[in-house]
């Protein structure tokens, strides 16, 4: 069973069907248990098939997301499966089935070339969860009327809320809203721009684990 550790930056920890969250060295992480499979042909085969299992967990509570997060990547192929594709290459660490794991500070659940968040920071109080960043406005292709992308996902329920079209860059906040029973639990947060005209999108920044309050 997985289990919750309180306070503000408290992470997700132990099993939720076959998926394991932990932290280490202060590094928040999911990873797949290592499982049975009666046929399982290959190596090769096997770890492709507990990485694919692993990443998509994180990505099916906000598939809905995705569309607008990997818009400019879903070229010749969905968004999910662009995102699903750069999470597989470039966030999954480990060197077989029985201990991979997906590093949460190197996922992308937006990507493109606009301007990213700078010092963004998530809390929580009265269940919501609060984000705050600095106005970069000027600061490369950054602009004030930009709009927040925002990601609350909640792995012990497989569950997400989010934003494609939130707060403006300058305003420098947003709270969102959560369900009242993921009061007590571990969410992950992640922050990212779009363009006002919605044809720009910015790197998604990972802010971390928040305990729901």
């Amino acid at each position: 069973m997985g289990k919750i550790n309180l306070g503000i930056l408290g992470s997700f920890s132990g099993k939720v069907g076959n998926v394991v969250g932990g932290n280490w060295k202060g590094i928040s992480y999911m990873r797949a248990k290592a499982t049975s499979v009666s046929n399982p042909r290959t190596d090769g085969q096997v770890n492709q098939r507990t990485k694919f299992a692993l990443v998509l967990a994180i990505l099916k509570p906000i598939t809905g997301f995705l569309r607008v997060g990997y818009k400019k990547y879903a070229i010749k192929q969905t968004a999910f499966n662009a995102a699903m594709s750069y999470i597989l290459n470039n966030a999954v660490t480990g060197s077989s089935s029985a201990d991979y794991s997906v590093d949460l500070a190197k996922v992308l659940v937006s990507r493109g070339n606009l301007t990213g968040a700078v010092n963004a920071l998530a809390t929580s109080a009265n269940g919501v969860v609060t984000l705050n960043w600095d106005d970069n406005s000027g600061s490369g292709t950054a602009t004030q009327t930009d709009k927040a992308l925002i990601v609350v996902l909640n792995p012990t329920r497989a569950e997400s809320v989010f934003d494609a079209g939130g707060n403006q860059r300058v305003s420098a906040t947003e709270d969102i809203s959560v369900p009242a029973d993921w009061v007590g639990e571990s969410v992950e947060v992640f922050l990212g721009f779009i363009t006002a005209d919605g044809k720009e999108v910015a790197n998604s920044v990972y802010l971390g684990s928040v305990t729901v309050a």
